[in-house]
Order: structure tokens, then C-alpha cells, then sequence
């Protein structure tokens, strides 16, 4: 799923690792509506799980992470013709990730620890995923019928770390979106209009990756998912095919631009899933602050970063 939005030479991949669950009951663990404790209603179908309940009974993200990892260790080992590595675990980090050592470059590949959750989607996603005006009523209820997922992330929000929350995840959902990002069911087919909504995602990637590699302290806090979620925004904003012509590529650069500036300047981000969980969090203000300033840089200089 990443390649296909990575601009230059790939070398970072995303892996879910995806276990279908039922019958969960999520209590949200704050009041973001995103995060959330999990435990099993009735005897589960998936016995395999109830050797990671904590003591409170609630499905212990860290301890399947920690299992995982331990199987991953195991199987890198016998890994013969490439030299695979487990990189230290990184804190709150959902992913165990693999460096794989080959010429011509190196990757690194994340795996995802990722519960399918096969029930309907919790009450505070309810007024989220606003694509009437662009995909249309029937897309949304199809998209809303669907799984969803939670994947192993840490609240960093929580007074006591104790590493079993889960996060609400919607990839399956936003790469559908990408995939049919039309208002017409023909844009950017092979014999249909072409549109710019990818290009533009593209170059707002791309210069985040430039600043991230520049300024790596200063914008650790910020991520590819801050422009992914602008772009939704944007494509909702903007639901018309006819306003994403390919030949209008710079001006819709710039209005999809100027709106990230303008939710900077606000900090003010709604996930587009959760929408009232902001993306742009008072404790990231530095980050946020210092990202505003480079881009309104690059942007009245004509983009030197490009």
C-alpha cells in the first residue's frame, strides 16, 4: 500500500497483519474517540487470544506485540539468502520493524499488528467520513459496512502506560478511497478523464519527506498521515472531478496547500473517520509552529525544496 504514494525509490513498506475478531466490547479510553480497551464479550471464539487478557481481563496490545516479535526473531533466523534484521522497538510504536540489507538499497518493511473487527463501527466514527458530495450516500454505507480495524498503538495520552489500548484504524477504508478517488466512476481509468487528487497528494508527501529529512528533530511529531488526512478534507472540499483537472495540477497544489496552512494555523485537524479527535494536538504546537513556517517559506519562494 505505501509504494503506491511513495514518490522516489521505495524503501519503506507497511504490512497489516491482519486477525479477524467478533464480538468485542470497546470501551474508549479517553476522549479522542479513537483510542479504546478491549475485551471479549461471552466466550470468544478466538481461544488462542485469552492468554493475553491483563489482569482487568482487557486484550493486552503489548503482550501480542511481544509474542509476535518473539515469533518474527524467530523466523528472521532462518532467513538465509537475505540479511534481515528486528530493529530495537521503538516506544508507543505499533509496528515491529524489519531491516532488510540487500543491494541495490535498503528497506525497511513495518508489520502491523491489526485485530478485523467484524461488527458495526463504534458511535464516535457516526458523523465522520463525509463523502456524500464526493463518493456518494451508497459508497459510504458500503464503506460503513465493512470491518474495522484496531491496531496496537499506545494512548500516550494515559497517566499509566500499561500498553493495552487499541487504536481505530480506517487503511483498508482510505486506500479504497484512493483507489476510486472520483466523483465519476470512469476518473483516471484508462480511456476516462484524468485527474490531478493523486499528483497533488504526491507533492504534499514528497516536500513533508524533504522538511522531515531537514528538520528531523523539529518535525518528529508530524507525519504523512497529517497530509493524507488534509487530502481527504480537500477532496470533500472539492468534490467535483471537474475541479481536480490533470492540467489544473498547480492550482489545486496550492488550494489543497493553503488549506494544511490554514488547519496549522488553527491546529485544527480532524481525523476524517473521528472527526472530533484533532490530529493537531496542543502538545505539538512546536512542531506545528515550526512546520507552518516552512512551508509558507517554500511556498512564497516558488518551492526551493523541490
Amino acid at each position: 500500500y505505501s509504494r503506491a504514494l511513495q514518490i522516489y525509490e521505495p524503501n519503506e513498506f507497511d504490512i497489516m497483519l491482519v486477525m479477524p475478531v467478533a464480538r468485542l466490547q470497546l470501551d474508549e479510553s479517553d476522549d479522542t474517540g479513537a483510542y479504546y480497551y478491549v475485551t471479549f464479550k461471552r466466550n470468544p471464539k478466538e481461544k488462542y487470544l485469552l492468554k493475553f487478557l491483563d489482569e482487568d481481563g482487557k486484550l493486552s496490545a503489548f503482550k501480542m506485540l511481544e509474542a509476535l516479535r518473539e515469533i518474527i526473531k524467530r523466523e528472521v533466523k532462518n532467513i538465509k539468502d537475505v540479511e534481515v534484521t528486528v530493529k530495537r522497538k521503538k516506544a508507543a510504536s505499533p509496528a515491529i520493524t524489519l531491516q532488510i540489507k540487500n543491494p541495490p538499497a535498503e528497506i525497511s518493511v513495518d508489520i502491523i499488528l491489526t485485530l478485523e473487527v467484524q461488527q458495526s463501527w463504534p458511535p464516535s466514527t457516526q458523523d465522520g467520513l463525509k463523502i456524500e458530495q464526493w463518493l456518494g450516500r451508497k459508497v459510504r454505507g458500503d464503506f460503513r459496512n465493512k470491518p474495522f480495524y484496531l491496531v496496537a498503538k499506545q494512548n500516550k495520552r494515559e497517566k499509566v502506560i500499561r500498553g493495552n489500548t487499541w487504536r481505530l484504524s480506517f487503511s483498508h477504508i482510505e486506500k479504497a478511497m484512493m483507489h476510486n478517488h472520483g466523483s465519476s466512476k470512469t476518473c483516471c481509468e484508462a480511456d476516462g478523464p484524468k485527474c490531478c487528487r493523486k499528483g497533488c497528494l504526491k507533492l504534499l508527501k514528497y516536500l513533508l519527506e524533504q522538511l522531515k529529512k531537514k528538520h528531523t528533530k523539529e518535525l518528529e511529531k508530524i507525519s504523512s498521515y497529517h497530509v493524507k488526512t488534509a487530502f481527504f478534507q480537500s477532496c470533500v472540499m472539492w468534490p467535483s472531478d471537474t475541479d481536480w483537472h490533470l492540467e489544473d495540477l498547480d492550482h489545486c497544489f496550492q488550494n489543497y496547500l493553503s488549506y494544511f496552512l490554514f488547519c496549522l494555523q488553527k491546529r485544527q485537524l480532524p481525523h476524517f473517520f473521528i472527526p472530533q479527535y484533532n490530529l493537531l494536538s496542543l502538545e505539538d504546537k512546536a512542531a506545528i509552529n515550526f512546520l507552518l513556517k516552512q512551508v509558507s517559506y517554500e511556498l512564497n519562494n516558488r518551492f526551493p525544496i523541490f
